[in-house]
C-alpha cells in the first residue's frame, strides 16, 4: 500500500509486481526507489513490515482505497520462476534457496549448469513444482510456482474486495486504468518509466519459443496445478503459444469463487 493510502496492491510473484512497486513508490514521492522495491523498508506499506500490519487490514477490511492486482499466462510464469529460481544467480550471488538445486539435481535429474538441455531440464522441474503443490514434498510449495489464485484469494478472504484485476500480457493498459481510478501526488507516465524486471539477468536466456518447453504430459502436469488460475484469468490451456488472455476477468467470479 501506499504510504498516503491511495491504492492497494495484492502482489503476486512473477507478475510484473518489481515494476507495480516502484510505480507505487513514485506515485507517492516522485522518484523510484534506489534498489531492489522489494528491499524497500521505508517509503510504502508493505505486510512484511510489522509496522504496516494495522493500517493495511484496516484500510482493505474498510475498502478505503482501491484495490488491485495482476495476473500473468501460467505458462509463461513457471517458465520464468524456472529460469529465474531455478537455472539463475540471485542478486545475493547464490542460488536460490541454498541448497535446493542440488536437492533437484539429485532427486529430479535436473541440470542448470553449462550448456545444458532446457527442455528436458524444464519437464522434469514441473514434476518438482507438481510435487510440493499437491503432496507438500519435498519442500513447501513455493510462493513463484504456486497458484496465482492461491495469492488472489487470501486478500478476498481476510476481507478485501478488488476493483480491479489486469494481465501482465496488456501491462500498460491495465496499469494506466488503475491509474485513472486513483489520485496521485506526482503523475506517472508509462510511456516513459522502465521495466522493473528484478530477475533479468539472473540465469541463462530462454533458447526456444513457449510451446517448445511443453508436450501433452507438461500441458497435463500445468493443468493439474493451475486449472482454476486458466479458468478465473481467462488463458488458453490448449495453446502454450497464445500468452494473451482469451476474454476479461469476471470480478464476481472471483470473489465468488476465491472468497471462500
Amino acid at each position: 500500500m501506499t504510504e498516503s493510502e491511495s491504492v492497494v496492491y495484492r502482489v503476486v510473484p512473477k507478475c510484473a509486481c518489481s515494476t507495480i512497486g516502484q510505480i507505487m513508490y513514485y506515485s507517492d514521492h516522485g522518484a523510484f526507489f534506489d534498489g531492489d522495491i522489494h528491499d524497500a523498508t521505508k517509503g510504502m506499506h508493505k505486510w512484511a513490515l510489522e509496522d504496516s500490519h494495522k493500517l493495511i487490514e484496516r484500510n482493505v477490511k474498510g475498502h478505503k482505497s482501491y484495490a488491485f492486482t495482476c495476473v500473468r499466462n501460467p505458462y509463461t510464469r513457471i517458465l520464468s520462476s524456472f529460469f529465474d529460481k531455478i537455472c539463475g544467480i540471485q542478486r545475493n550471488g547464490k542460488r536460490y534457496r541454498g541448497n535446493l538445486v542440488p536437492l533437484l539435481t539429485q532427486k529430479y535429474g535436473i541440470e542448470v549448469e553449462g550448456d545444458f538441455d532446457q527442455i528436458a531440464s524444464f519437464r522434469r522441474f514441473l514434476l518438482f513444482a507438481r510435487d510440493t503443490i499437491r503432496w507438500r514434498r519435498p519442500m513447501e510449495p513455493d510462493i513463484h510456482w504456486s497458484a496465482m489464485s492461491g495469492h488472489v484469494s487470501t486478500f478476498i478472504v481476510n476481507g478485501g474486495r478488488y476493483d480491479n484485476i489486469f494481465f501482465t500480457e496488456k501491462f500498460n493498459e491495465g496499469m494506466q486504468s488503475v491509474l485513472d481510478a486513483i489520485e496521485t501526488a506526482h503523475t506517472v507516465d508509462l510511456a516513459t518509466i522502465p521495466r522493473f524486471n528484478e530477475s533479468e539477468g539472473h540465469g541463462p536466456k530462454r533458447a526456444h519459443p513457449v510451446a517448445d518447453y511443453f508436450d501433452d504430459l507438461s500441458m497435463h502436469l500445468v493443468y493439474e496445478i493451475y486449472k482454476r488460475d486458466f479458468t478465473l484469468f481467462k488463458y488458453d490451456f490448449e495453446n502454450p503459444g497464445n500468452k494473451m488472455p482469451l476474454g476479461e476477468v469476471d470480478l464476481d467470479e472471483v470473489h465468488a469463487k476465491l472468497g471462500d
